[in-house]
């Protein structure tokens, strides 16, 4: 594998995906050297994606817990991409866009960074993104309280911040995402946040990966047919996809 991220990515994915997973198993996995997976298992460590343990390492998730922001940041980087893209040629310049939290919100405001648009993000990371170098975007800050790794603003102040605005645009995020038990969030103040996100927008549009679709988190948002459209990877369930569309969202995949 030729980049760390690479590495870092397929290590997460597997620790999590198997429990746990030795030093040797790794390296047959990346073609990296001994060394040099302890020491990518010590960045991961360090960033609490995995726990280190004598020979290897073994995942900190319990079942139906949310992957932390920094392992969910390396998983499925190019569809990410993509699907940012396809959602920033969804949006008009001069529109009012509320963007949600999470990992492929976050490639989204990296783009909108260089629109003439007006953005609301709903993460210290985007805000980051679009306050740091700015461009052409203007930038609206909402109040709220960050969840610890994740970033995202929830509480009062942000619902409050939701309640005095309109939007053309919200993209949002999601952890689960199908046609029968709609959209789903892993956390209650986020899942509240992204109520009232919808509640003030003329139009959906949610930004998931493949992996999203079929699954079932516990925090209800809303049924699908709140959404307008859908932006996912050819990793989608293919009777997901029918199944939403039945319902009436547009479904693009990239």
């Amino acid at each position: 594998m030729s980049s760390s991220a690479d590495r870092h990515g397929a290590i997460a994915q597997t620790v999590r995906e198997s429990g746990r997973a030795s030093v040797q198993e790794l390296v047959e996995l990346t073609g990296a050297s001994e060394m040099t997976i302890r020491r990518d298992l010590d960045a991961l460590a360090a960033q609490g994606v995995l726990e280190r343990v004598r020979g290897g390492a073994r995942t900190l998730l319990l079942r139906g817990e949310e992957p932390p922001f920094a392992l969910r940041a390396h998983e499925s980087l190019d569809a990410k991409r993509r699907i940012a893209a396809e959602v920033s040629s969804l949006i008009a310049d001069g529109e009012t866009v509320l963007l949600d939290s999470g990992t492929t919100c976050l490639e989204v405001a990296h783009l909108l960074r260089r629109r003439p648009v007006t953005v609301m993000p709903l993460s210290l990371q985007a805000i980051h993104v679009l306050g740091e170098n700015p461009g052409p975007a203007k930038l609206m800050v909402p109040g709220g309280r960050p969840r610890a790794a994740e970033g995202a603003l929830t509480g009062p102040l942000t619902l409050a911040s939701l309640a005095a605005l309109r939007f053309d645009t919200a993209v949002m995020g999601c952890c689960g995402l199908s046609a029968a038990q709609g959209l789903t969030a892993y956390d209650l103040d986020d899942a509240a946040v992204k109520k009232a996100g919808i509640a003030a927008t003329r139009r959906i549009v949610v930004a998931a990966d493949g992996s999203k679709l079929g699954h079932t988190a516990y925090a209800y948002v809303g049924p699908s047919t709140l959404l307008h459209t859908l932006v996912t990877d050819t990793a989608a369930p293919a009777d997901e996809v029918t199944a939403l569309e039945d319902t009436g969202t547009v479904v693009k995949t990239v």
